[in-house]
């Protein structure tokens, strides 16, 4: 079994545009929407497959909350 690349990013540290999209209560072709126009959260596209960082997906939600006083 081949090693990832880095050691700080695995499997578990991806998200897959189905996950993503229930996760948001989106569709998953409104997330192909954004990738295509080239907005929303940056992405990983390794051959015809795209993920997502958690890393990046949480990142994108706490530079995206708007906390109400």
């Amino acid at each position: 079994m081949r090693e990832p690349t880095s050691p700080d990013v695995t499997r578990r540290d991806l998200l897959t545009p189905a996950q993503l999209a229930d996760r948001w209560g989106v569709s998953t072709g409104h997330l192909a929407n954004l990738r295509y126009h080239g907005e929303g959260i940056g992405y990983l596209k390794i051959g015809s497959r795209v993920a997502y960082r958690i890393a990046d997906v949480i990142d994108y939600e706490n530079r995206h909350y708007v906390a109400v006083s």
